[in-house]
């Protein structure tokens, strides 16, 4: 390995500090490294205009959110992406800030493997043409700028329609996404091993609705209906954003990239479940 990309995200603390530390580091071992900051304009940040390519790794220094634009990026170049958690969670971001010039060590040295995780690619259709597309790790939200605006979705998998929807949005998550937005409106808990994707609907008019888990070989139709307003978007990642319009497609299927992540065990994932979520009778379970 000779050149990396440190990415710091500019609202988490210590993020500069431990970055210069990486850089010496780094530098003792004849790695040349580079550096990126997310800051406040860091949602006008386009994947394209990081330079991803021709790294042999990606360091990150922030929280899950900064594990998810990096691996977006990342991905199509089968970079393994090395993630310091220095935010709150963590399920993504499994290298401690205590312990990441060991398992840097470990993993510059080939003993400290990047797991495959899977994603979902998102194409949005108006007219037949593809308007957007981008590779997701966590989801995609279709979701209403107003707080208060239920939308229409026709729902297809596989060409079998799965009903007339009315809620206040979707979310289609990956097994990795579904401890993010998808389990704060209701839906399960997956196993990030599992190759799967879920869709959970957000505040639906009907009760009967509840999550459904697909077989992600297949391909997931939801189409617009007309509303009251034009203020609707699709989601990628809490991050990357396309305006919607009645009658447009957007269309889910598994993509053929897989983001590399480092110390990103299903251990660390079930650890970090009884931690975060206070399981086993904590004091707030």
């Amino acid at each position: 390995m000779k050149k990396c990309l440190i990415i710091e995200n500019s609202f988490k603390e210590d993020s500069f500090a431990i970055g210069r530390e990486i850089d010496e580091f780094l530098s003792m071992r004849n790695i040349k490294a580079s550096h990126f900051v997310i800051a406040e304009d860091s949602k006008k940040t386009k994947i394209d205009s990081v330079p991803f390519c021709g790294n042999d790794f990606v360091i990150t220094l922030g929280g899950d959110g900064t594990v998810l634009f990096a691996a977006r990026g990342s991905a199509p170049w089968n970079i393994p992406v090395f993630p310091v958690n220095l935010g709150l969670f963590g399920f993504i971001a499994g290298v401690q800030r205590n312990s990441w010039r060991s398992d840097l060590d470990l993993f510059i040295e080939g003993k400290l493997e990047a797991v495959g995780r899977n994603m979902i690619q998102v194409d949005v259709f108006r007219n037949k043409k593809k308007i957007f597309s981008s590779n997701s790790l966590n989801d995609v939200v279709l979701t209403s700028l107003l707080h208060v605006q239920m939308l229409s979705f026709d729902v297809v998998y596989n060409k079998s329609l799965l009903g007339h929807f009315k809620a206040d949005g979707i979310i289609v998550a990956t097994a990795t996404g579904s401890t993010a937005y998808s389990v704060s409106a209701g839906g399960p808990i997956v196993d990030p091993e599992l190759d799967a994707f879920v869709l959970t609907s957000i505040n639906s008019f009907s009760l009967s609705v509840r999550p459904l888990v697909f077989n992600p070989e297949g391909k997931l139709s939801i189409t617009m209906l007309p509303w009251r307003n034009n203020s609707v978007r699709a989601v990628i990642d809490g991050q990357d954003a396309v305006e919607l319009t009645a009658d447009d497609t957007v269309v889910i299927t598994k993509s053929p990239h897989k983001a590399l992540l480092a110390g990103c065990t299903i251990g660390n994932f079930y650890e970090a479940l009884r931690s975060k979520l206070n399981w086993a009778g904590g004091p707030h379970a």
